[in-house]
This record gives structure tokens, sequence and C-alpha cells, in this order.
């Protein structure tokens, strides 16, 4: 159940909020509620334990609409994958760059693959791509948990990142 509204609000005196959020002092209910009805507006207790209690003049139904709105923008943030490629003769600078982009997806709540690369000859030194693979495992280490462990697939080596 909601707050009260209107004729529910039994209490007289109370402090009034008007439609745009100024004070109107302290008043009986039956103006309070005159007041509401002039303007075509509901009059809602916001704070039922103050002593007076307070109200506020507002579209009760705008308003509820609104919550609704903003609780269903909180929980359907859809979880995306992203994913960052580099090969085994990546520069350090340029996977530390990768690392960070990799970190602000986590930290946007995305689970992150990470795709070493291997080309032709790279294929022979497929450890020098494991330890690019374990270095980046290890700096994501604070925001992220290891989904999938690095893995050949192919000609390329993946691992799976999740948000923490």
């Amino acid at each position: 159940m909601g707050p009260r509204m209107n004729e529910q609000i039994r209490l007289s005196p109370i402090r009034l909020i008007g439609a745009q959020g100024e004070q109107l002092g302290i008043v009986p209910t039956a103006q309070a509620m005159d007041m509401a009805r002039e303007a075509g507006l509901d009059l809602v207790e916001v704070a039922p334990t103050d002593r007076p209690p307070v109200c506020k003049i507002m579209d009760y139904g705008k308003h509820r609409y609104e919550q609704s709105r903003k609780q269903h923008k909180q929980k359907t943030h859809q979880q995306k994958l992203k994913e960052i490629r580099v090969r085994p003769k990546t520069g350090d600078h340029d996977v530390d760059t990768k690392i960070n982009q990799a970190r602000k997806f986590l930290e946007h709540k995305d689970k992150v693959l990470v795709n070493v690369l291997f080309r032709g000859r790279e294929l022979q030194h497929i450890e020098e791509g494991r330890r690019i693979i374990v270095a980046i495992l290890e700096k994501l280490a604070d925001v992220a948990k290891v989904e999938k462990n690095p893995s050949m697939e192919g000609k390329r080596m993946t691992a799976m990142l999740a948000p923490k």
C-alpha cells in the first residue's frame, strides 16, 4: 500500500508543500484539500511520522509512473560481451591500453572476452601468447573474476572475464 492521500489524511493541521516544491507552512487539512482540488492535483502524505505530518500537492499517478520508470531503468542493464584482441607481438604499452579499456567495460558490468590471435609462424610460440593473456588476467583480478580460463581454439587463445 502506498502513502495516504486526499480523504485518507485524517490529522489536522499538516505542513504543506506546494506543487512546485515551495513551502506553504502549516495549514488545516481541509484547506489543503481545497487547494489541491483547485490545482486539479492530489494531496499526498510524504512524511507521515513527522509532527505535524508533511503533505505535498502533486499528481500522484504521474509520480508513481516516474518512480516505476526509474526502478525499471536501474535494473535493466543488459550485460554485453566486449572483446579485446591482442597479438603475441603487441607492445607492453598497447597491452596496458587494452587493459584499461577492459577495466572500463568491467566497471560498466559487461563481460570481456580476451583474444590473443596467432598468425603463421607465431603458432610456434604459444607460450608468448599465454604470457600476455595471464598478465592481462592478473592486472584485472581486482575488478573481474575469470569465467573461462585461457585455452586454444584454432589460431586464437581466449579467456572470459566477468565483473565481480
